[in-house]
């Protein structure tokens, strides 16, 4: 698969006279081709419903047009909460997915009348303690199967090494309990790979949770009213992958849906999902600058972004693709580790990367950042958050948030003998 920038040299040189980089830009056109796709490809399921994963893009510019296609929100914090009723969701457009939750955002949950999708067993006295008797109609569980999840092509990941969900016995007793608080409509959630590159994920998790559901529905005489297939669904960060098809994962659910639920007296259950990097990560990009060269036992490219603006590569050693603006057609010839200003040696957007010659202000476009990209930025040496940018389908730019100040920075010393001292830089 070809990576192509959804921008040009041109255009970010026309953008920069305005926001200087390092900056997020993400793509409209792309977001809602991708949010249309969704819906289509799981039309068949009358009660369908996409919770955009908030914790992949927190921006209410972006939610606002997932909502174009009203889709939900799925969260995992009080911030996230917050952001989805500031946007205008209600309560069964929001889903609480979280762990070792504060009692402060099970409250705030249950007073938005958010469909609250419980991480483990002793959450039901712990949400008890909280709004006491008062227990949704509508509620939901999270699954853990343990061992290792794998398909035909391989192993996928380690459930049974993760700290999320319920075994199937908790799961069922938990139901049971959530039954005797008064809740009539049950949902099923379970989250057992991240980034999948292949069709067959979704259709083999929503088999597997459609027989669990079936049952514990004749187990319990219990109603679900959803199954959500959370996220899982990736894109391809390497150019030698294929992308998912959206089309050919709805209709392999839909199979598993008309083999199991029909013939269970199921056939009303809605199919929910939680796809955040899917939704958002090819329509996304890092504009950086280069700003140094290096030639020591390497041939190093220094840019005005470091791994607190894009932690992926950092953390997780993952691959972004990187385009040189201008040079698309240029040879790969020049062998560059690709790097930020960090005081730590991970600071490395690419690894002996072949490129073409990079130049002092060249503008290097790294891919596919939509999602998990500005939203797990941090401020080690105190670098500051970079802005974020929206392309409209019109071509226009909106800046939908601000980069981070040294103000912004300083702002929770405000009331320490240092405030004023530190405030003068910003003049």
């Amino acid at each position: 698969m070809k990576k192509t920038p959804f921008v040009t040299r041109d255009k970010i040189e026309e953008i920069v006279k305005d926001h200087p980089t390092p900056f997020h830009i993400y793509d409209e056109a792309g977001i809602r081709r991708t949010a249309q796709a969704v819906k289509d490809a799981f039309a068949w399921n009358e009660g369908f419903r996409e919770y955009f994963a908030v914790k992949a893009t927190p921006n209410p510019y972006i939610m606002k047009i997932m909502q174009d296609y009203d889709f939900g929100f799925d969260c995992s914090s009080e911030a996230e909460l917050v952001l989805s009723d500031v946007v205008g969701a209600d309560g069964a457009h929001i889903m609480f997915t979280s762990n070792e939750t504060p009692a402060r955002e099970y409250a705030l949950a249950h007073r938005l009348g958010a469909i609250i999708n419980l991480d483990d067993i002793t959450h039901i006295p712990f949400l008890a303690s909280i709004i006491g008797d008062e227990f949704p109609e509508t509620m939901s569980c999270r699954y853990n199967p343990g061992g290792i999840f794998q398909l035909s092509n391989g192993i996928m990941d380690n459930p049974g090494d993760s700290k999320y969900g319920m075994t199937k016995e908790q799961l069922i007793e938990a139901y049971a309990q959530m039954k005797a608080h008064g809740v009539k409509h049950f949902g099923l959630h379970a989250f057992l790979a991240s980034n999948t590159v292949t069709n067959e994920y979704y259709p083999e998790l929503a088999g597997q949770l459609f027989e669990l559901a079936a049952v514990i529905h004749k187990a319990l005489g219990i109603h679900f009213s959803f199954i959500n297939l959370s996220g899982g669904v990736g894109v391809p960060y390497r150019p030698d992958q294929e992308p998912n098809d959206i089309a050919v994962i709805g209709e392999g659910v839909h199979q598993k849906f008309d083999e199991i639920l029909v013939p269970a007296g199921m056939g009303d259950v809605a199919i929910y999902t939680e796809m955040g990097r899917f939704m958002m990560a090819p329509y996304g990009a890092l504009v950086t600058k280069a700003i140094h060269e290096k030639h020591i036992y390497k041939e190093y490219i220094g840019v005005d972004a470091c791994a607190a603006n894009l932690m992926r590569p950092a953390m997780y050693g993952a691959y972004h693709h990187v385009t040189v603006l201008g040079k698309e057609n240029e040879p790969c010839d020049h062998r560059y580790d690709v790097v930020g200003a960090l005081c730590e040696n991970n600071d490395k957007f690419a690894v002996d990367r072949m490129l073409p010659k990079i130049d002092k202000g060249d503008y290097l476009y790294i891919h596919d950042t939509g999602a998990h990209g500005s939203s797990m930025g941090y401020n080690y040496n105190g670098r500051l958050w970079s802005a974020e940018l929206l392309l409209h389908t019109d071509g226009s730019v909106q800046e939908i948030r601000r980069a981070e100040t040294l103000r912004d920075y300083f702002a929770t010393f405000d009331q320490t003998e240092f405030a004023d001292k530190l405030m003068d830089y910003e003049k």
